[in-house]
């Protein structure tokens, strides 16, 4: 209730001063301010960027080799029983040595349970954890069963079709040491990226993604979890009293309410977890729908919290509401344009009055376009034509995606009841397809040996 109505207050409020103020002087300037303010903090946060890896080849950071404590390793599986096996595998070939796995069988229909429990068998590292049908659902849950089990001081959370190179948590802890820094998280990449284009502009929207997580860490900004790859310190999980059961996105919550108890969280680009991009629409929208309503509502959720607190420092703050604008910005856009429409055809206003709506849609546009392109051509190493390109379908994409999801998720805030659909996302659908081929290829190859026979 308290998030609809907080909702309901800005969505109102953003009418009311449109509808009105529309008669007395251009509302879009207020929509190109707000831009123009975005774009500005995007700069910035670039410029910090490149200013501290400059300063950082003058004056490498200290690194101590001696910080190497012990870590959990908390991997979720609910129906993985394509996958699971392959990531275990993986994880346990990496190099740093001090750590366990506890793979969490979260109330499977299929073989996972089996196959966990083999894994069990076989390797001294691996625990599994296999969760009673009628256990409380949702990954959270999932993570706090196995916080009472883990040993470690730190905690590193993988999806189940993770994959990742040995020296991965070699890299990664380092930038846990800190007494500040509560959690720090990994690069996201799409493993198969040339799947088709679907996957291809997931994966350039995890490179800007990566782009602007590097400007946020750079200002020391609201730095957030991406669930895939994330290290987090014992200390702050007990801090905040574990993960919240009742959110869909336990990392974007936990990133918040971190940040408000006044943990750092850093961002590791040179760290990378592999991930299964989502090769057809649907599910991908029922996964972004997810993402984009665990965004909002943790905003909503913890407004008052976040103003309030003593501990969340002035950068955080001034980057989550940088932040939280991007969220305003579409939603202002489409009834900034809604309503001129609106006044057009029941002839209250000059059907000139649309261009400008037009005009700084277009620059909007643009911008993301330039970001991303950036990113592309410096975190991916993309000839420029290239870049241009993949910049161009990406922003097509993003807008397909997000902007209806974000009309969609205010209408179920402001509307529908609050549950907990997860939007789970099948995983080893791409092995079972490349197996299918090989298998056919085999049966092929068989047959025109027993023709030339």
């Amino acid at each position: 209730m308290k998030e609809r109505i907080i909702l309901f207050i800005i969505v109102f409020g953003l009418g009311i001063f449109l509808y009105i103020f529309q008669n007395y002087f251009n509302t879009v300037w207020g929509l190109a301010f707000l831009c123009t303010l975005m774009t500005i903090y995007a700069v910035f946060s670039t410029l910090a960027y490149n200013y501290k890896k400059r300063k950082l080849k003058k004056y490498p950071e200290v690194i101590n080799n001696d910080y190497k404590p012990f870590v959990s390793v908390l991997i979720p599986a609910h129906n993985e029983e394509t996958v699971i096996g392959h990531t275990v595998k993986n994880i346990l070939n990496m190099n740093y040595g001090n750590f366990e796995i506890i793979v969490i069988d979260d109330r499977s229909s299929d073989n996972t349970a089996s196959v966990i429990k083999d894994l069990e068998s076989k390797y001294e590292k691996v625990t599994a954890l296999i969760r009673a049908q009628d256990a409380f659902p949702g990954k959270s849950a999932v993570l706090n069963d196995a916080l009472k089990l883990a040993k470690g001081e730190a905690i590193l959370v993988f999806d189940a079709d993770a994959t990742v190179e040995p020296d991965f948590l070699s890299k990664l802890i380092v930038m846990l040491e800190p007494a500040d820094v509560g959690a720090v998280q990994a690069r996201k990449v799409i493993r198969n990226c040339e799947y088709n284009l679907l996957t291809k502009c997931q994966n350039n929207e995890y490179t800007f993604d990566s782009y602007m997580q590097l400007g946020r860490d750079s200002v020391k900004g609201a730095v957030e979890l991406r669930g895939n790859g994330e290290l987090i310190k014992r200390q702050a999980i007990e801090d905040i009293g574990g993960w919240n059961n009742y959110t869909i996105t336990d990392d974007l919550d936990m990133s918040t309410r971190l940040h408000i108890k006044g943990w750092d969280v850093r961002f590791c680009i040179d760290a990378v977890v592999y991930e299964e991009g989502i090769a057809y629409l649907w599910p991908l929208f029922r996964q972004r729908r997810r993402w984009l309503e665990g965004t909002l509502r943790r905003y909503l959720e913890y407004s008052g919290e976040a103003i309030r607190s003593k501990d969340m420092s002035l950068r955080a703050r001034v980057d989550m509401t940088a932040y939280i604008s991007e969220c305003i910005m579409p939603l202002w856009c489409v009834m900034e344009f809604l309503i001129r429409a609106f006044k057009v055809l029941a002839k209250d206003a000059p059907p000139h009055m649309l261009y400008s709506s037009i005009i700084i849609s277009c620059a909007i546009g643009l911008g993301f376009f330039t970001a991303i392109r950036y990113a592309l051509r410096r975190y991916d190493n993309f000839p420029r034509m290239k870049a241009v390109k993949e910049a161009f379908i990406t922003s097509i994409y993003l807008l397909i995606i997000w902007f209806p999801l974000e009309l969609f998720i205010c209408f179920k805030i402001l509307f529908c009841k609050k549950d907990m659909n997860w939007g789970k996302t099948a995983h080893g659908l791409i092995i079972e397809e490349e197996s299918l081929h090989r298998n056919t290829d085999t049966d092929l190859e068989q047959e025109r040996e027993k023709v030339t026979i």
